[in-house]
């Protein structure tokens, strides 16, 4: 395991450094989307003279470019401001860099406590105590994203082709030595939904994802976040992984990612 416990190290208020527990599966000096998504969430949740009475209702991602893993910083500015909603902006820049690798827009909602009446939730699924611990598919590092999160498929498997369900938890927290929000552990496991429900053979298809969005109509509770995630593709190499995220109370929102897909 890495010597910092945590995703990220904070060096101040703007500035993180990236650590080992960040690496994606596929390049060793780039990072999984997961990490630096929930690190845009909560500067936007952190941003200074911020409303407390508002939260985040949809926040969607654009991936300019790989993030590296390295220091990096986040800036945050409102794009427009009312009674009942607002729009932040968000963006992630490497160190040195000419400009973002990720941005993302939160469209905020106040809170309006108990004032409409709650749809309770449909049926559930298998809680993560009902489940074995399911490995990542073969990575060829010791350290990254694969070993700080803790994952159990109640449907699928990360090599199995076709949708999958797979609760997940995080390991580490977002920020070594600060308390992990619920908000973090939703936004690290949503950008997976592309992997949990792989439709084509991962040795001989790319299948990444230029974007992220998150709807959330309820604010998360608990350490298990569920991806129940399915992939469709067209033959012209677009395609679109789309999920339904749950707690262990029920249902809590959606996630989909646009995919360009082609031969290795």
């Amino acid at each position: 395991m890495g010597a910092v416990e945590g995703f990220y190290e904070r060096v101040d208020a703007g500035r993180f450094a990236a650590t080992e527990y960040t690496r994606g599966p596929w390049d060793p000096g780039s990072q999984h989307a997961g990490p630096p998504a929930a690190l845009l969430g909560r500067a936007v949740e952190e941003r200074p003279g911020g409303r407390t009475d508002m939260r985040i209702a949809r926040i969607t991602y654009e991936i300019l470019r790989p993030v590296p893993i390295g220091a990096l910083e986040v800036t945050t500015s409102v794009l427009r401001s009312g009674r009942s909603t607002e729009v932040v902006e968000a963006a992630l820049t490497p160190e040195g860099a000419a400009g973002p690798v990720m941005l993302a827009r939160a469209l905020r909602i106040r809170v309006a406590g108990e004032a409409v009446p709650a749809v309770l939730p449909g049926p559930g699924l298998p809680s993560p105590g009902e489940v074995a611990r399911t490995p990542f598919f073969p990575v060829p590092w010791d350290v990254g994203y694969h070993t700080a999160m803790e994952t159990r498929f109640t449907e699928g498997t990360f090599v199995d082709r076709g949708p999958g369900t797979c609760w997940m938890r995080m390991g580490v927290p977002l920020v070594a030595g600060e308390e992990t929000r619920a908000l973090d552990r939703v936004l690290v496991a949503a950008d997976s939904g592309n992997g949990i429900s792989s439709v084509m053979d991962f040795h001989r298809f790319v299948f990444v994802n230029g974007d992220l969005t998150v709807h959330l109509h309820r604010h998360p509770v608990g350490e298990w976040v569920c991806v129940e995630a399915a992939t469709s593709v067209d033959a012209a190499g677009i395609g679109l992984a789309d999920a339904r995220l749950h707690d262990e109370k029920g249902p809590i929102g959606r996630s989909a990612q646009s995919l360009f897909v082609a031969p290795r």
